[in-house]
This record gives structure tokens, C-alpha cells and sequence, in this order.
């Protein structure tokens, strides 16, 4: 489709040369960015006849966020595991939760949470995927239009934690390359996703990461997330966490590693030296009561940082935005600094970092020439973003934008949210699927 993006007050490309165009437009054509340039110089070169002319004004044009650690499948969880410390969070509720999804369930999750990720601005996902019914996880991102990767999760150590929530790991490995051949074309990826240390045996670990680099995949997990967490890893293996997972070969620039809460220096330097990708997860990390990432000095050292929303049973909101603003605030009240994590470099997090995490730097994470079209169009038309003129910081806007403010998302060059309005799949049946669904996983986990 060839889509003309109009006269926006703002386009924050987050290009190399860190461009804010006052007054631009973006063309797009096959899918990808054409054009960035001022709305006149727009016009001169390329006319007005387009299939589709967006009018922007008075609204801000921006890359399509990226949220590089959700669980879509957990969306029908919402609410139902509230107030829980990580451990007993996982074994008390959400592997039980999971377990007892069907198939169909699984679609209707992933879809509710692609519809709600979409509707408020992320255009990709780093997905954790699912141990069962993996498939309907792609289905849903494919019917829904985002943009994701998700992954076959694996689970072979069989201990109370578990509770049998287990799959042998050359089984699980099988799987996921016959799932990676159907369905990793186009918009859509696939990773290994070793739940962490607790849930997999060594064999297991060594083996996904040998097969990870052999097929040119990545690899997705958790880790140093609550300090019980860390202590059970160093009580079972003799170290912590990070040395851990690098030991047996899970670390590298195809390894994404969500929440790194409770690292010390040798593990910082560990994921520093390996390039190893870390998602900060600041809203479940309050709420499971966890800790707060030093993402400053991450950052300082090299690591790439990227951000993530989680699930909904541990955040209960995938708006990327709160989890943008939440970014920053942290930083500055923990460290006594408002400089320290300005609003340009949380912005950063959720677009050229999140790039990096999915090992899509050169197609997404901007909006320059070549660059695949994931672009969304933010209304400024609200009492809580006025006032907003010329003279504003555009970067500023993150502490009062919310996933409401989104008028249009565009990914791969399609228009999948029109005016507010998912316009892929219905919203409504939806809704409607998952209360049912909520309701009977209530009768029957309790």
C-alpha cells in the first residue's frame, strides 16, 4: 500500500543524526519508508497521489514502539494473580494457569494482548511464547498485523517448582525448529525460550544454545530476577545467576535476557564483554516486589537495554509508554539525579534498543529511508498533553503520554489501528472470548 503521512507537527525519527522534523511527512511505499523530509520538500518530490493520504496535523509522528519481553499468552490472567512474591507467583498461579490453557485459549490470550499492544503504540514484540499450543501464539500475532518474535519455551527440570509443568528438552528443541520453518517468514520470528536456570537442566541449557547458534536464532530467557531466585541458582550451582547461564554458553548477542535485578560487577561484566541483550521490566518489577535494574550503569558499560512490559498477571498493562516514563522516574528518585535517565534515552529503549534485543537494528527502531514502515501517529488534542507548541521539547511528551493518545499504527506499511480502532481482527469477540475463558480457568484453578 502506498501511504502518504501528512503535515505532522512532529516526526521524532530517532535516526542516527537524532532528527526532529517540525512540519514533515513520511512516505511509504512496499512496506517500507520512502521518504522523511519536510512536508514542502515531501510534496515537490512526490506529489499527493497516494493510495492513502493521512492528515496529521497536530499530532506527532514516531517509530512503532518495541516491547522486547511480553507473555502474550498470560493476557487472561489479568488480575488473577495479584500480590505475590516471583516464586510463589509462578508455582502457585501462573504455571497452573498456563497448563490449563486449550489451544483456542491460547489464540484468544495472545490476541487480547495483541490487540491492546497495538491499539497503545508497540508495533514489535519480543514475545516469551508458550509451552503448548505454540502455534496458535503465531496465529495470533499473524491475525492481529504486529510485528514479533516469540518462542518455544522449555521446561525439562521436574522439581516441586515445576510442579510437573515439564517437556523432555530434545522434544521441546524438535518442535520448535519444525514451528520455526512454518512460520518464521515475514514479520514473524522465532526464539528458544528456556524459562531459567530453576526450570531447566544443564543439558538442557547447553544443548539450546549449541542449537540457537547452529540455526541462527535466539535465545530468550530470564534471569536474576528476586534474590530468592539468585540464592536457589547459587545454592544449586555454585554461582550466581549471569556466571551461570555464560558457563554453559547463554550469553552472546543473540541471547536476550529479561530483569538482571540482582547482578554484581563480575556478572555486569560478564553481559558488557558478551554483547548480551537485557529487557528492563520496571512496572512487574515493582509490583512482584522484586527490585529495580541499575540501568544507568548498564548502559554506561556498554549493554544494550531494552524494555518490556511482561505479562498482564505482573503489570497488568502492556501500555509501553507507562513503562517508558516508569524507566526514567525511577532512575532519577534512586539516584537523586533528574538527568540521569533523560526522557530521549528511555524513548531510545523502547526503539533502537528494542531493535538490537530482536536482532532487527537495520529493519526497525527508526524512521530513516529503507527502514521497514512501523510508525505510529500520537493525537495531541488532549488536556493532559496541552499545552504543546513549537517551542516544546517533543522527547518531554513521554511523561504524560498514554497508550489512549495513539491514533494510528502502522506496521510493515499496513494500517492496523485506524482512528483508535483495531481494524485486523474484532475487538469485541475478542473481549467477549476471554471473559469466558477468565471465567472457566477461575472454576477450575481456584
Amino acid at each position: 500500500m502506498e501511504i502518504l503521512i501528512r503535515n505532522a507537527k512532529f516526526i521524532i525519527t530517532m535516526d542516527a543524526k537524532g532528527r526532529v522534523l517540525k512540519g514533515g511527512s513520511i512516505v511509504i511505499r512496499d512496506g517500507k519508508i520512502e521518504a522523511v523530509d519536510k512536508d514542502e520538500e515531501v510534496i515537490r518530490r512526490w506529489g499527493k497521489n497516494f493510495e492513502e493520504v493521512i492528515d496529521a496535523s497536530g499530532m506527532i509522528a514516531m517509530p512503532g514502539l518495541i516491547q522486547s519481553h511480553v507473555h502474550l499468552i498470560q493476557t487472561a490472567f489479568r488480575g488473577l494473580a495479584e500480590d505475590l512474591p516471583l516464586l510463589e507467583w509462578l508455582k502457585a498461579r501462573i504455571l497452573p494457569l498456563e497448563t490449563a490453557l486449550t489451544p483456542s485459549e491460547v489464540y484468544y490470550s495472545s490476541l487480547l494482548g495483541c490487540i491492546e499492544l497495538l491499539k497503545s503504540g508497540t508495533t514489535a514484540v519480543f514475545d516469551f511464547g508458550s509451552l503448548k499450543h505454540l502455534e496458535m501464539v503465531f496465529k495470533a500475532m499473524y491475525d492481529s498485523g504486529i510485528r514479533g518474535v516469540s518462542g518455544k519455551i522449555l521446561m525439562d527440570k521436574g522439581d516441586e517448582l515445576c510442579q510437573g509443568v515439564v517437556e523432555g528438552y530434545e522434544e521441546g528443541i524438535r518442535e520448535g525448529l519444525r514451528i520455526k520453518e512454518k512460520w518464521c517468514k515475514g514479520r514473524l520470528g522465532f526464539a528458544f525460550s528456556p524459562r531459567f536456570a530453576l526450570s531447566c537442566t544443564e543439558e538442557c541449557l547447553r544443548e539450546v544454545a549449541h542449537v540457537a547458534k547452529e540455526h541462527g536464532v535466539r535465545i530468550h530467557t530470564h534471569a536474576a530476577e528476586s534474590l530468592e531466585e539468585v540464592e536457589e541458582v547459587k545454592k544449586r550451582s555454585g554461582l550466581r545467576n549471569i556466571e551461570y547461564l555464560n558457563r554453559l554458553g547463554l550469553t552472546g548477542e543473540n541471547v536476550v535476557i529479561a530483569h538482571c535485578i540482582w547482578i554484581d560487577d563480575v556478572e555486569m561484566g560478564i553481559l558488557a564483554r558478551t554483547r548480551t541483550n537485557v529487557v528492563h521490566c520496571p512496572s512487574t518489577n515493582l509490583k512482584l516486589g522484586s527490585g529495580v535494574a541499575k540501568v544507568p550503569l548498564m548502559l554506561k558499560r556498554g549493554i544494550n537495554v531494552a524494555i518490556g512490559a511482561d505479562g498482564a498477571p505482573c503489570n497488568n498493562s502492556l501500555d509501553v509508554f507507562w513503562e517508558i516514563r516508569l524507566a526514567s522516574l525511577l532512575q532519577k528518585g534512586l539516584n537523586l539525579d533528574p538527568k540521569v535517565m533523560p526522557a530521549k534515552e528511555a524513548i531510545k529503549m523502547a526503539t533502537l534498543n528494542g531493535a538490537r534485543a530482536m536482532g532487527l537494528e537495520s529493519s526497525i527502531g527508526c524512521l530513516e529511508v529503507g527502514r521497514r514502515a512501523d510508525v505510529i501517529l500520537i493525537k495531541l488534542d488532549k488536556a493532559h498533553l496541552s499545552p504543546f507548541t513549537e517551542l516544546h521539547d517533543p522527547y518531554s511528551l513521554i511523561y504524560s503520554l498514554k497508550g489512549s493518545d495513539v491514533a494510528y499504527t502502522i506496521v510493515d506499511g499496513k494500517i492496523v489501528v485506524r482512528e483508535g480502532t483495531i481494524v485486523t481482527v474484532d475487538e469485541e469477540k475478542v473481549v467477549k472470548e476471554i471473559n469466558k475463558i477468565a471465567l472457566r480457568l477461575i472454576e477450575q484453578t481456584g
